[in-house]
């Protein structure tokens, strides 16, 4: 898998209700010191969360720990470990272990009780040292578009340009130019009001905001006018830190802020589209993209799977591993959205733009209108815990069995051209 920084859970705060929020002035996002780390072990056994709620509902938790096992299982993947005291290994054999114990039966408190007996619990140390952690809502929009322009669909997402250059780690590095000299890639206006990506359409946008929200996204769902569905991926970024339009249309007084959602910025700008570039040209950051086969993947390049999957700041949480976030979320129900408690299990698999720090952690929540809205009501904060298995529990994998001798090599050749089977390598 080729590493990169993938802006597919961007924060979506800009677009999120802000009406639920407490007059308070908590720093969610301040940074921890240089070389530090997001969790701290659990040594006293009363501070261990119940995790008998989370353990009732185990619904595409399997898969996803799959998908996080396909990753650990590819050689670039051990570049990040150790994490702390925890090696590649130990992240492997803790999602194992744990998937032996879904596959076991057991739920509710048998599990917990396997649970609090077989594992080590970390906890986030979270934006205030208290495990104080902000969770936020990200999801996949689902647009209609068309891979040609025409007098509906205008509005083009971008290719990667070939001057614009990204490390080893998908960092962007700037824009080289002919003499081979780095600058720095330009911002979102000077991008939308030139020529300089005239050639890299990808696909053509009925809306100007609806492409925003793409780049907000980093993905999204296009659907063509034939019907046929196709992702429109993170390919890469011009570089520059994201911005909320949100406060910006709050100071205006565009829209009051106990109002504010995603929903009602989309209602502004539909009746007032001549000012959607004034807004979106505020946040400097913008998105390349690329068209990708499958579902919305995460920074791990793995499925993200909805309420499963979360993002994190890479550079301080482990990549791919089991977590259970204590919080609460919102749910629809015949049009009306409530809040409730909410414990489950997650695997982080993603990152964000904006997801920079220990106190802030963002939830896939799926795909199209429901889970925008569920999304955009995401703002609650919350603990963010790790399991990892301890050494006594590790699973013991059993190795193959040696190879049998090969009793067909007197055998005829199949016929000249014919076809067997190849067996699959993955």
């Amino acid at each position: 898998m080729k590493t990169r920084i993938l802006v597919s859970t961007l924060l979506f705060i800009a677009l999120s209700i802000t009406g639920c929020r407490k007059p308070q002035k908590i720093q969610y996002d301040k940074q921890l010191a240089p070389g530090q780390l997001a969790l701290r072990k659990i040594t006293n056994p009363a501070e261990i969360p119940n995790f008998t709620a989370a353990c009732q509902d185990a619904s595409n938790l399997a898969m996803a720990i799959d998908n996080s096992l396909h990753y650990l299982n590819k050689p670039s993947s051990k570049k990040y470990y150790p994490y702390g005291d925890i090696t590649h290994q130990e992240a492997m054999d803790s999602l194992r272990a744990f998937r032996k114990l879904l596959d076991s039966g057991l739920r509710g408190r048998q599990l917990n009780n396997a649970i609090r007996d077989q594992f080590d619990v970390y906890v986030s140390v979270g934006c205030d040292d208290n495990g104080t952690v902000l969770f936020t809502g990200y999801y996949t929009p689902i647009f209609d578009a068309s891979p040609t322009p025409t007098d509906k669909f205008k509005y083009p997402l971008y290719k990667q340009p070939d001057d614009l250059v990204k490390g080893p780690e998908g960092e962007i590095l700037g824009r080289k130019g002919p003499d081979g000299q780095m600058t720095k890639f330009p911002p979102r206006a000077e991008l939308e009001n030139s020529d300089m990506l005239k050639g890299k359409e990808l696909v053509w946008m009925s809306n100007p905001f609806e492409v925003y929200i793409a780049h907000v996204q980093g993905s999204a769902k296009l659907k063509y006018p034939d019907g046929k569905l196709v992702t429109a991926g993170y390919a890469a970024t011009n570089g520059y830190d994201y911005h909320s339009i949100s406060e910006e249309l709050v100071k205006a007084g565009k829209i009051p802020r106990e109002k504010l959602s995603l929903s009602a910025m989309i209602d502004y700008f539909r009746t007032n589209p001549g000012e959607i570039s004034n807004y979106t040209n505020l946040n400097p950051r913008f998105v390349f993209f690329r068209l990708e086969e499958g579902p919305p993947r995460g920074s791990i390049n793995e499925p993200v799977t909805t309420l499963r999957t979360i993002a994190t700041d890479k550079s301080i949480y482990p990549r791919a591993c089991l977590a259970l976030l204590t919080t609460t979320l919102p749910r629809e129900v015949t049009g009306n959205i409530y809040q409730d408690p909410y414990d489950a299990f997650a695997l982080d698999q993603d990152t964000g733009g904006a997801i920079r720090a220990p106190g802030r952690c963002d939830i896939y929540m799926g795909q199209g209108d429901t889970a925008g809205r569920l999304a955009g009501q995401t703002y609650k904060e919350g603990k963010l815990y790790y399991i990892f298995v301890k050494p006594e529990f590790k699973p013991v994998l059993v190795p193959p069995p040696p190879p049998k001798a090969d009793k067909t090599e007197n055998h005829p050749s199949p016929k000249a051209g014919s076809n067997p089977e190849p067996t699959q390598q993955k």
